[in-house]
Protein backbone atom coordinates (compact mmCIF):
# COMPACT_ATOMS: atom_id res chain seq x y z
CA UNK A 1 0.00 0.00 0.00
CA UNK A 2 2.86 2.61 0.49
CA UNK A 3 4.84 1.37 -2.52
CA UNK A 4 1.26 2.18 -4.23
CA UNK A 5 1.12 5.95 -2.60
CA UNK A 6 4.63 6.61 -3.48
CA UNK A 7 4.03 5.71 -7.08
CA UNK A 8 1.29 8.23 -6.79
CA UNK A 9 2.80 11.12 -5.30
CA UNK A 10 5.45 10.63 -7.99
CA UNK A 11 3.37 10.44 -11.01
CA UNK A 12 1.77 13.43 -9.43
CA UNK A 13 5.08 15.26 -9.65
CA UNK A 14 5.52 14.21 -13.22
CA UNK A 15 2.70 15.22 -14.36
CA UNK A 16 3.13 18.89 -12.95
CA UNK A 17 6.34 18.71 -14.63
CA UNK A 18 4.63 17.64 -17.96
CA UNK A 19 3.79 20.30 -20.43
CA UNK A 20 0.05 20.68 -20.69
CA UNK A 21 -0.40 18.38 -24.47
CA UNK A 22 1.43 15.57 -22.84
CA UNK A 23 0.02 11.91 -21.54
CA UNK A 24 1.28 10.70 -17.95
CA UNK A 25 2.86 7.09 -18.52
CA UNK A 26 2.16 6.68 -22.29
CA UNK A 27 3.99 9.30 -24.12
CA UNK A 28 6.05 11.40 -22.35
CA UNK A 29 8.62 10.56 -19.06
CA UNK A 30 10.87 12.26 -17.21
CA UNK A 31 13.85 10.78 -19.13
CA UNK A 32 12.65 12.43 -22.58
CA UNK A 33 11.85 15.46 -21.34
CA UNK A 34 15.78 16.37 -21.27
CA UNK A 35 15.46 15.24 -24.60
CA UNK A 36 12.93 17.32 -25.87
CA UNK A 37 13.52 20.41 -23.98
CA UNK A 38 10.75 23.21 -24.31
CA UNK A 39 8.77 21.58 -27.83
CA UNK A 40 5.66 20.82 -27.08
CA UNK A 41 4.49 16.88 -27.11
CA UNK A 42 1.38 16.56 -29.19
CA UNK A 43 0.80 13.06 -29.53
CA UNK A 44 1.16 9.76 -29.36
CA UNK A 45 4.48 9.38 -30.96
CA UNK A 46 6.07 6.48 -32.54
CA UNK A 47 5.90 3.39 -30.80
CA UNK A 48 4.19 5.61 -27.79
CA UNK A 49 7.91 7.83 -27.29
CA UNK A 50 8.36 11.25 -27.41
CA UNK A 51 10.79 11.79 -30.46
CA UNK A 52 10.64 13.24 -33.55
CA UNK A 53 11.70 11.56 -36.66
CA UNK A 54 10.90 12.34 -40.13
CA UNK A 55 9.52 9.34 -41.96
CA UNK A 56 7.05 8.27 -44.43
CA UNK A 57 5.34 5.47 -43.16
CA UNK A 58 4.31 7.70 -39.71
CA UNK A 59 4.01 10.98 -41.06
CA UNK A 60 2.60 12.97 -37.29
CA UNK A 61 5.66 12.52 -34.95
CA UNK A 62 4.95 13.10 -31.74
CA UNK A 63 6.88 16.30 -30.84
CA UNK A 64 6.80 19.44 -32.71
CA UNK A 65 10.42 19.78 -34.59
CA UNK A 66 11.01 23.62 -33.27
CA UNK A 67 11.11 25.01 -29.45
CA UNK A 68 7.95 28.01 -29.67
CA UNK A 69 9.65 31.37 -29.71
CA UNK A 70 7.71 35.12 -29.62
CA UNK A 71 7.46 34.78 -33.35
CA UNK A 72 5.99 31.12 -33.41
CA UNK A 73 4.21 32.30 -30.32
CA UNK A 74 2.26 35.05 -32.13
CA UNK A 75 1.87 33.06 -35.32
CA UNK A 76 -0.22 29.95 -33.42
CA UNK A 77 -2.65 32.70 -32.07
CA UNK A 78 -3.06 33.79 -35.19
CA UNK A 79 -3.95 30.78 -36.49
CA UNK A 80 -6.76 30.34 -34.37
CA UNK A 81 -8.23 32.79 -36.11
CA UNK A 82 -9.22 32.85 -39.90
CA UNK A 83 -6.87 30.83 -42.18
CA UNK A 84 -7.35 32.82 -44.74
CA UNK A 85 -5.82 36.55 -43.11
CA UNK A 86 -2.41 34.33 -42.79
CA UNK A 87 -0.27 35.12 -45.55
CA UNK A 88 1.35 32.18 -47.47
CA UNK A 89 4.97 33.00 -45.31
CA UNK A 90 3.37 32.33 -42.09
CA UNK A 91 2.04 29.13 -43.42
CA UNK A 92 5.14 27.95 -44.18
CA UNK A 93 6.73 29.20 -40.92
CA UNK A 94 4.16 27.52 -38.88
CA UNK A 95 4.44 24.13 -41.01
CA UNK A 96 8.36 24.13 -40.63
CA UNK A 97 7.70 25.14 -36.54
CA UNK A 98 6.00 21.62 -36.41
CA UNK A 99 8.06 19.63 -39.18
CA UNK A 100 11.82 19.67 -40.35
CA UNK A 101 10.93 18.66 -44.17
CA UNK A 102 8.02 17.93 -46.10
CA UNK A 103 7.11 14.66 -47.53
CA UNK A 104 8.43 15.13 -51.09
CA UNK A 105 11.85 15.97 -49.03
CA UNK A 106 11.75 12.76 -47.04
CA UNK A 107 10.90 10.84 -50.16
CA UNK A 108 13.56 12.55 -52.04
CA UNK A 109 16.44 10.52 -53.12
CA UNK A 110 20.23 11.21 -51.31
CA UNK A 111 22.20 9.23 -53.79
CA UNK A 112 23.77 7.42 -51.13
CA UNK A 113 23.16 4.05 -53.67
CA UNK A 114 25.82 5.98 -55.94
CA UNK A 115 28.86 5.37 -53.40
CA UNK A 116 27.59 1.84 -52.37
CA UNK A 117 28.08 1.33 -56.30
CA UNK A 118 31.28 2.51 -56.01
CA UNK A 119 32.47 0.94 -53.33
CA UNK A 120 31.52 -2.26 -54.39
CA UNK A 121 33.32 -1.93 -57.95
CA UNK A 122 36.52 -0.92 -56.68
CA UNK A 123 36.17 -4.10 -54.67
CA UNK A 124 35.15 -5.97 -58.13
CA UNK A 125 38.25 -3.93 -59.16
CA UNK A 126 40.49 -5.34 -56.40
CA UNK A 127 39.57 -8.89 -56.78
CA UNK A 128 40.17 -8.61 -60.36
CA UNK A 129 43.92 -7.13 -60.30
CA UNK A 130 44.56 -10.09 -57.51
CA UNK A 131 43.35 -13.15 -59.61
CA UNK A 132 45.04 -11.24 -62.20
CA UNK A 133 48.59 -11.04 -60.10
CA UNK A 134 48.35 -14.65 -58.48
CA UNK A 135 47.77 -16.14 -62.39
CA UNK A 136 51.13 -13.72 -63.18
CA UNK A 137 53.37 -14.68 -59.70
CA UNK A 138 51.74 -17.27 -57.77
CA UNK A 139 50.30 -20.11 -60.12
CA UNK A 140 52.98 -22.54 -62.04
CA UNK A 141 52.53 -23.07 -65.45
CA UNK A 142 50.10 -24.82 -67.69
CA UNK A 143 51.13 -28.38 -67.50
CA UNK A 144 51.65 -30.30 -71.05
CA UNK A 145 48.81 -32.34 -71.12
CA UNK A 146 46.78 -28.66 -72.00
CA UNK A 147 48.85 -28.53 -75.33
CA UNK A 148 46.32 -29.36 -78.31
CA UNK A 149 48.15 -32.41 -78.97
CA UNK A 150 48.18 -33.54 -75.96
CA UNK A 151 44.21 -33.30 -75.46
CA UNK A 152 43.69 -34.87 -79.30
CA UNK A 153 45.92 -38.19 -77.69
CA UNK A 154 43.46 -38.18 -74.62
CA UNK A 155 40.42 -37.73 -77.16
CA UNK A 156 42.12 -41.08 -79.10
CA UNK A 157 42.28 -42.80 -75.92
CA UNK A 158 39.01 -42.38 -74.47
CA UNK A 159 37.53 -43.64 -77.90
CA UNK A 160 39.94 -46.59 -77.71
CA UNK A 161 38.71 -47.59 -74.38
CA UNK A 162 35.16 -46.94 -75.30
CA UNK A 163 34.85 -44.94 -72.01
CA UNK A 164 31.38 -44.31 -71.05
CA UNK A 165 29.71 -45.55 -74.06
CA UNK A 166 26.38 -45.12 -73.50
CA UNK A 167 25.92 -41.14 -72.21
CA UNK A 168 29.09 -39.72 -72.77
CA UNK A 169 31.80 -38.37 -75.39
CA UNK A 170 32.01 -41.92 -77.27
CA UNK A 171 28.66 -42.14 -77.45
CA UNK A 172 28.50 -39.79 -80.31
CA UNK A 173 31.40 -41.94 -81.99
CA UNK A 174 30.38 -44.40 -84.74
CA UNK A 175 33.17 -47.03 -84.37
CA UNK A 176 32.36 -48.76 -87.76
CA UNK A 177 33.00 -45.43 -89.64
CA UNK A 178 35.40 -44.10 -87.21
CA UNK A 179 33.77 -40.85 -87.50
CA UNK A 180 31.64 -38.79 -85.61
CA UNK A 181 27.87 -39.62 -85.89
CA UNK A 182 25.64 -36.48 -87.28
Amino acid sequence: MALRLINHAMLRQLAAQLPRNAQVGSVASVHTLDKIGKREVVGYGWNGTACYADRVDYPMPAVRFREPNNEINALRAKEQGDWKKLSPQEIKALYRASFCQTIAEVQAGTGEWKQHLGVSLLFCAGAIWIAILMNLFVYDELPVTFDEEHQKAQLKRIIDLEMNPVTGLTSKWDYETKQWKN
